[in-house]
């Protein structure tokens, strides 16, 4: 956890509390999973694919597998399949590390925009919406609830990969 987060008062939650919130986030997940699993399957992905391609294109720039597998929580060896079926389709190139010739980097081909916003039109137009019934205030407190819980789960990420 970040410094701020270990900053902040803890307060005690409800049974109540963690049922809901437990509930909502199973929810979440699920939509989220399916929502993601169609935009594969129009993009001819698996979903697992389709994820890894948006962690390589929010990467900032050409990533290593080993980076790659940090940020996914997948292991090199499925990391590598993953890159050599995005090579296949087209969305992906190896490159040489222009600073270590020694190293093989993952550059993201060009993208196509009117192929991919289509598919997420509806998604952007529906957060605005949903956004637009909180205050800027509000809006703060989720943005924070949210970007703690999706730190803590890339932790679990990594940790349910470590279990035997």
């Amino acid at each position: 956890m970040s410094d701020a987060t270990q900053a902040r008062p803890v307060y005690p939650v409800s049974q109540e509390d963690m049922e809901r919130f437990s509930a909502l986030g199973r929810d979440g997940s699920a939509v989220t999973v399916m929502f993601h699993s169609r935009i594969a399957e129009k993009l001819g992905l698996s979903a697992t694919d389709h994820k890894c391609l948006d962690l390589a294109l929010r990467g900032g720039g050409p990533l290593t597998a080993g980076r790659i597998a940090e940020l996914s929580g997948l292991s090199t060896g499925a990391v590598t399949g993953v890159i050599d079926r995005l090579e296949r389709a087209g969305f992906v190139r190896r490159v040489r590390d222009p600073h270590d010739r020694r190293k093989v980097l993952v550059e993201v081909t060009p993208v196509n925009e009117e192929r991919f916003a289509p598919l997420f039109k509806g998604v952007s137009e529906m957060v605005e919406r949903v956004l637009s019934h909180y205050s800027p205030e509000q809006r703060e407190v989720i943005h924070a609830y949210l970007s703690e819980v999706n730190e803590s789960m890339r932790e679990e990420v990594t940790r349910v990969g470590e279990l035997d």
